[in-house]
C-alpha cells in the first residue's frame, strides 16, 4: 500500500512550482493557484495525469503543514496588515497595462509589466507607512476564454464532430491571431500545444505555450464555412466601398 506523505515533492520550492508560483503565497492567491492545477491535473480530463495530480496534492497539503507549522519562541515582530491581492486578467499578464488599487484609504495607478505570473509580488515605492515600500501579491484570474497555470495558457475551441473522426486542417482563434493545427483522424486526447504563445518570458521563467482543448460540438463550423466566415469579415461592404 501507497504512504500518504510529501516525500512526492522534494522541497517546499518545487511545491510552489507545482502549483504555478514563483514564490510564497497565502490565502486567495495559493487556493486559486491549488484549484487551478488540481484542475489542469485531473486524471479524468483531456491531458491530465494521475502522477501530476497526485504530486500537486502532496505539494498543497506540504504548503499547508508549513504554514501551520507552530511560531518560535523568538518569534519577529508582528507584520502589518496583508497587502491586497491585485487580481488581473490572462490579457494582462500577457501584455502589461495599468490597474487601479485601492490601499490605505488611496486609489493608485499601477504599471503591470508583462509577463506577470500569480505568486509574484508588484513593488510599490514609498507607498507604505512612514515611506515604506509595498508589495502586493498577484492573482491571475481567468478572462477572455483563457486561463494560466505557471507560464501556460489554457483555452477551448469547438472541433466539428466530423474533423475529429476524419483528420484535416482545424484554425483556432487565438489571443495573438489565428492559427493552424493538423488534426490526426481519432486523435486523444484532444489537446492541441502551440509553441510560445504563452506567458512572455521574464526574469528567470521561460517563454510559455498555449495549450488548447478541442471541445468536440456539432454546432462548430466546417472547414468551409470557416472560411466563408472569415471572407466576409475581411471583405466587408466598406472596405468594397474604399
Amino acid at each position: 500500500m501507497r504512504a500518504r506523505s510529501h516525500s512526492e515533492v522534494a522541497s517546499l520550492a518545487e511545491a510552489q512550482a507545482l502549483l504555478g508560483l514563483t514564490g510564497p503565497a497565502d490565502g486567495e492567491a495559493l487556493t486559486a493557484a491549488f484549484r487551478a492545477a488540481v484542475k489542469a491535473a485531473l486524471p479524468s480530463a483531456p491531458g491530465g495525469d494521475a502522477d501530476r495530480f497526485r504530486r500537486v496534492i502532496a505539494a498543497w497539503r506540504l504548503i499547508q503543514s508549513h504554514e501551520a507549522r507552530p511560531l518560535a519562541l523568538a518569534a519577529p515582530p508582528a507584520r502589518p496588515p496583508s497587502p491586497p491581492v491585485v487580481a488581473i486578467g490572462p490579457m494582462d499578464a500577457l501584455n502589461g497595462g495599468r490597474v487601479a488599487v485601492r490601499l490605505a484609504g488611496r486609489t493608485l495607478d499601477v504599471r503591470l509589466p508583462k509577463g506577470l505570473r500569480s505568486g509574484e509580488h508588484l513593488r510599490l515605492r514609498g507607498a507604505g507607512a512612514g515611506g515604506a515600500d509595498v508589495y502586493l501579491p498577484v492573482l491571475i484570474r481567468a478572462a477572455d476564454g483563457l486561463r494560466v497555470l505557471g507560464d501556460d495558457l489554457f483555452m477551448e475551441h469547438p472541433i466539428p464532430t466530423r474533423l475529429r473522426e476524419d483528420g484535416g486542417r482545424l484554425e483556432i482563434d487565438t489571443h495573438a491571431g489565428a492559427r493552424s493545427a493538423w488534426i490526426v483522424a481519432g486523435q486523444t486526447p484532444l489537446r492541441l500545444r502551440l509553441k510560445g504563445l504563452g506567458l512572455p518570458a521574464r526574469g528567470r521563467r521561460p517563454q510559455g505555450h498555449l495549450f488548447v482543448d478541442l471541445r468536440p460540438s456539432d454546432d462548430a463550423p466546417s472547414a468551409a464555412e470557416d472560411l466563408l466566415i472569415r471572407f466576409t469579415r475581411v471583405w466587408t461592404p466598406d472596405r468594397l466601398a474604399a
